[in-house]
């Protein structure tokens, strides 16, 4: 594996997920592998779970890990070709990712969506940028559009609890207060759609995501109506695709309580705001597998590096 951009650089996802779960019985059992190696990771937005588990992945693996946050230090970054660069970024993606391929054996991005430009958010420009320029590795930390290291985090979280070979897995919207990207839900569909389950996704009206990435998905507006029987819950806000980037609505019949969540499991990438996505009654009962889905993002992680590291 070259790059890992998407969950679909991975040539089988579920042979991805059983050594995932054999690296997590073990963490250190390739603890050489990365033995002078370094992994930089670049930070354009905050994190918690991805900046840490991708640390504790590359140190499992022997690596050395270097971290820039660009909305504190680094140079703001041109991307588009042909600017003059008269205003206020002061140095171009073609020279930073050359630059950072002197100092790194791999490099991870993680830039979100500004949820503005369509067009401009889907054409990856910070991601893209590294890959094109950049003579190293490129993983995906979450870009505008997708956020792969969480969807296989989940797809371990799924396998790890199921208890039927084929459940029934709903991906249903919530509200909240602030625009949100389409990336986790993106790519969560995405690995979803390479599983076999029972597969549907719950919005009100509006939200529908991209139907490129949704074809052949069941899409169903009544939320009570989707959750009838359901094994795993994942709840997610996403603003608007078609009127890109607003809110069209927060509807907070939409949040999930226990009684809608029934004899389901409860799936959320975290952070999640209390008593609006979801009510403290289900984060803090049995049914929550939100603390497993953080844990599993270093093994996520370390599967992808190692997978990496072996074509060094």
């Amino acid at each position: 594996m070259k790059h890992y951009l998407s969950i679909n650089d991975l040539e089988n996802l579920q042979e991805a997920v059983k050594e995932a779960i054999a690296i997590k019985e073990n963490p250190h059992q390739l603890k050489t592998i990365g033995n002078q190696k370094t992994v930089c990771l670049l930070f354009f937005n905050n994190s918690l779970r991805t900046r840490l588990s991708t640390q504790k992945a590359a140190m499992n693996l022997g690596m050395q890990v270097t971290v820039m946050n660009f909305g504190s230090e680094g140079w703001q970054l041109e991307f588009e070709d042909g600017t003059i660069m008269d205003q206020g970024k002061s140095e171009h993606i073609k020279e930073a990712a050359q630059v950072v391929s002197q100092f790194a054996d791999i490099v991870a991005i993680r830039a979100f969506a500004g949820l503005i430009d369509k067009e401009k958010d889907e054409a990856e420009l910070v991601l893209n940028g590294f890959r094109n320029y950049a003579s190293i590795p490129v993983v995906n930390m979450e870009s505008s559009v997708t956020h792969p290291l969480q969807a296989l985090a989940d797809a371990i979280t799924l396998e790890e609890n199921k208890t039927k070979e084929k459940p029934k897995v709903v991906l249903s919207w919530a509200p909240h207060p602030k625009a949100l990207p389409h990336a986790v839900a993106n790519s969560f569909v995405e690995m979803m759609k390479l599983q076999d389950a029972e597969f549907v996704i719950t919005h009100p009206e509006g939200y529908e995501l991209n139907p490129k990435i949704t074809k052949g998905c069941t899409i169903v507006h009544d939320q009570e109506k989707a959750l009838e029987n359901a094994n795993f819950v994942y709840v997610k806000n996403w603003s608007s695709y078609s009127d890109y980037g607003e809110i069209l609505s927060q509807d907070k019949k939409w949040m999930m309580t226990k009684e809608k969540l029934g004899n389901a499991k409860f799936m959320h990438c975290l952070p999640v705001r209390r008593n609006v996505v979801v009510e403290d009654a289900v984060l803090d009962s049995n049914q929550s597998l939100v603390i497993e889905q953080a844990n599993n993002r270093t093994y996520s992680v370390q599967l992808v590096l190692k997978r990496i590291l072996e074509k060094l």
